[in-house]
């Protein structure tokens, strides 16, 4: 045990060395090198005043996404895959923004690492999604994708998992269906539900219980809240999601779609 602690201490000591990103779009496969992406003509030096991995300000080499996702549309969708499975589902749509909340690839320089994102742990490298005002999206930290080795151009959510659709009978703008939205744009990245999406972080959040079903009162949402106030152990990864980033009426909404599918259980 002490000798493969050892070897991980080790690897994590070892100096950043140059990456490659893979982008498979429709029309397009391409596999980007650091070198590339740090001398690409749309690179820019961009500071992030508040970046939500680091949690104080950052100054990153970048590329607009829009430029590396050129042609596609606004209802297309993407996938953001990191080297430790997190899986963030993203529209195209906010990412081909060139103003308010823009998106950019920061790319880690070899010659100039970035910091670790903890004690013991990795930087946020090799290429992190970043966002220069976010406020103005307003964008989730599940949008903030950090060692990114893949981004992919998908069907939608709703059409490769159809086993995460709330009742079909419910209307376009149920409140169901409104949590069901947020649920892909917060949860979806590490957790599965009824045993479908692509994310390997977190648990599945109907089989074999819903959440809602052993969460007791505000628990649940109070666990959302501050994850560290109810559990806590120094792995856990579950961030906590403030006010400000999903307020009340959303969480409400979000608790709603949960307990909907807990009347909808399915395996695969």
């Amino acid at each position: 045990m002490k000798s493969i602690l050892a070897l991980l201490l080790v690897l994590i000591a070892l100096p950043v060395t140059a990456a490659s990103l893979t982008l498979e779009l429709d029309h397009e496969r391409k596999t980007w090198q650091t070198a590339d992406l740090l001398t690409h003509p749309d690179a820019q030096t961009v500071r992030i005043a508040d970046d939500v991995s680091y949690k104080h300000a950052m100054t990153y080499r970048a590329v607009p996404m829009a430029v590396l996702l050129q042609g596609l549309k606004p209802e297309h969708h993407v996938q953001a895959v990191a080297l430790d499975g997190f899986a963030a589902e993203l529209s195209a749509g906010p990412l081909l923004q060139s103003h308010g909340a823009r998106a950019w690839l920061a790319v880690e320089d070899p010659a100039h690492p970035w910091p670790a994102l903890a004690d013991g742990k990795p930087s946020a490298g090799p290429f992190y999604l970043v966002w220069t005002d976010p406020q103005a999206g307003p964008v989730s930290p599940e949008q903030w994708p950090f060692q990114i080795s893949s981004i992919k151009q998908l069907k939608t959510v709703a059409e490769r998992f159809p086993a995460l659709l709330p009742d079909p009978q419910l209307a376009a703008d149920d409140p169901v269906n409104q949590g069901f939205t947020l649920f892909q744009k917060n949860c979806l990245a590490c957790h599965r539900l009824n045993g479908a999406g692509d994310a390997q972080v977190g648990p599945d959040l109907n089989i074999p219980y819903n959440p809602t079903e052993y969460f007791a009162g505000d628990f649940l949402k109070r666990y959302i809240r501050d994850p560290q106030s109810l559990r806590h152990w120094p792995q856990a990864k579950m961030p906590a999601f403030a006010a400000s980033v999903l307020p009340d009426p959303e969480l409400d909404l979000l608790v709603g779609y949960l307990k909907h599918m807990a009347e909808r259980k399915q395996q695969r």
